[in-house]
């Protein structure tokens, strides 16, 4: 599989000698399109080529050279990924070598579905996962959020799921990663699959046990930085998880939906631990939380208590979702006439 040089990068496949034998097939054959795409000439040869290589059928050492060509200049090609994917096979091109190559490729074209998608068919064919974790740590260094990164990490351990060798550190990788960043939305949904998402792991049988370590882990996060809704949105999907009331959580998150407190104390609790100094509060998912748990209660004064916090998100905490607190706000009212 020869990598594409720079000689043979400044030709079109139309001027090298070796494609001679290929007969182009156009994308516009007899047809004047109204408004056709602006590809680039060196584009527009190249999957010329291609499409005359897939009528033709052929698979070969210069189909590797000539799909790269395109990945290069279109990453989401995907009619290019398949048919290079069938290529590889055909020929039996060692995919270790295609592996070094999607190092470069997925690092490059982070956000393309398709380089990410590839890759896990090679992983199915050579069922060596074991490297795959550090490369994708190293990935992420690049976007720590990025969503094809983590969905591969994610299929690589479920796929990969009864090689508890992969699982072992796995919970302090997403440690590592919320340090560094406790908004990352991706490592937060990242940690539920681990923890709720993908069976249970050796030593965690008790789920109580590990209900109860979890929500002492995102009421510490919370602590640091309340208003971040990735940690308020794992500790409803926890909740909700485990059929855990959101009640059991009243007197901690009820601190977080007024101001500072003055009389404020420096023990540690961790069970209800209280908003960093330079919190800034009152804060707008504890306020949301909290009257969730009044409108779970289902009746009539506690309709009316949680009116009065959509109102308080509506017109002052929340403004950009005035709308839907309105709207929240009429359907509770519109149930507590039905009581009367």
């Amino acid at each position: 599989m020869p990598p594409i040089g720079e000689d043979s990068a400044s030709l079109k496949f139309s001027q090298k000698p070796e494609w001679a034998d290929v007969v182009p097939v156009l994308q516009y054959e007899n047809v004047n399109p109204l408004a056709p795409i602006f590809y680039s000439e060196e584009y527009k040869d190249a999957t010329d080529y291609f499409r005359g290589i897939v009528k033709s059928g052929e698979k070969s050492d210069r189909v590797l050279t000539l799909t790269e060509a395109i990945i290069r200049q279109n990453p989401a090609h995907y009619s290019a990924w398949y048919y290079r994917y069938e290529t590889l096979l055909a020929i039996n091109t060692p995919l270790d070598v295609e592996l070094k190559l999607m190092d470069e490729l997925a690092v490059k074209y982070l956000k393309t579905y398709q380089v990410w998608h590839h890759r896990r068919l090679l992983l199915t064919i050579t069922r060596k996962p074991a490297d795959e974790l550090e490369f994708i740590a190293r990935s992420l260094k690049v976007d720590a959020k990025n969503y094809h990164t983590w969905s591969y990490r994610q299929w690589l351990l479920a796929y990969f799921n009864d090689e508890e060798d992969l699982w072992t550190g796995e919970l302090d990788f997403v440690d590592t990663m919320l340090n560094q960043d406790v908004r990352n939305n991706s490592a937060w949904h990242h940690r539920f699959f681990v923890v709720w998402g993908c069976g249970v792991r050796e030593g965690e049988e008790d789920r109580s046990r590990i209900l109860k370590r979890e929500l002492i882990y995102v009421k510490q996060n919370i602590s640091l930085a309340p208003n971040n809704p990735s940690a308020w949105n794992y500790l409803r999907g926890i909740l909700e998880h485990n059929s855990a009331p959101y009640s059991a959580l009243k007197d901690f998150v009820a601190v977080y939906t007024v101001p500072h407190s003055t009389d404020r104390t420096e023990i540690v609790d961790l069970e209800l631990p209280p908003p960093d100094k330079g919190a800034e509060l009152p804060c707008a998912q504890a306020i949301e939380f909290l009257a969730d748990i009044y409108e779970q209660e289902c009746t009539r004064e506690a309709a009316l208590k949680a009116t009065e916090l959509w109102r308080s998100l509506a017109n002052e905490h929340d403004t950009i979702r005035k709308k839907y607190w309105e709207h929240r706000i009429r359907d509770a009212l519109e149930a507590t006439k039905d009581d009367v």
